[in-house]
């Protein structure tokens, strides 16, 4: 009876610890969603684009995460000059990078992978900090870091960009272990999805 009485008092003494840490997290997540939804109604308000309601109420990124329901988009109108801008500072073609974004988020500036990727170009928070992303639910930060992540896989993939495409989705070190795209049903998917959006012969599906 003794360990009884100490498990349940264990449990008891647990229960607090862990509501606690979960309070922790979704005020974190409401605070990042806050800070999502501050930044799209600045970068609104700096290119003169008027936003409906619903745009800027989108649901917290919690929220999204927690029911799978899909935020609100960024417009096209709102999203071509920051792409145009970001495409022309890395020397990629704009029609590129949206069509990145769209594979990654679906221009959903709130968008969290399962695997804790954020914002438009799915950011990993390691890569994210790397790049000095404040906020990567911020359109224009995640786009220029995007960008500038995927400049440097060209570089290092001497320019082949099937495998940059690759390492953008499953890492280089995959890609370098693989000796080019790996063999790996979502990264070929991926890397096919996105050379037929800019309308590439190329396939590396099998």
């Amino acid at each position: 009876m003794k360990w009884m009485v100490v498990l349940m008092a264990a449990v008891a003494f647990a229960q607090p610890s862990a509501r606690n840490a979960i309070t922790k997290a979704s005020e974190q997540q409401r605070a990042s969603a806050a800070r999502q939804r501050e930044s799209i109604l600045k970068q609104a308000a700096v290119l003169g684009v008027r936003l409906t309601p619903a745009a800027a109420e989108s649901p917290p990124a919690a929220e999204t995460a927690a029911t799978g329901s899909p935020c609100d988009t960024f417009s096209a109108e709102s999203a071509a000059p920051l792409i145009e801008n970001a495409a022309k500072a890395q020397e990629l073609e704009p029609r590129l990078l949206r069509a990145i974004i769209e594979q990654e988020s679906g221009f959903r500036p709130c968008a969290i992978s399962s695997k804790g990727a954020k914002g438009l170009m799915q950011l990993m928070p390691d890569t994210a900090q790397d790049l000095g992303v404040q906020d990567p639910f911020d359109p224009r930060q995640s786009i220029e870091a995007g960008a500038k992540y995927f400049k440097q896989l060209m570089t290092k993939f001497d320019g082949d960009l099937s495998k940059a495409l690759a390492a953008y989705n499953s890492g280089p070190t995959t890609v370098d272990q693989a000796g080019g795209v790996p063999d790996i049903a979502e990264t070929r998917q991926y890397v096919d999805s996105i050379l037929r959006k800019l309308e590439l012969n190329k396939s590396v599906s099998k």
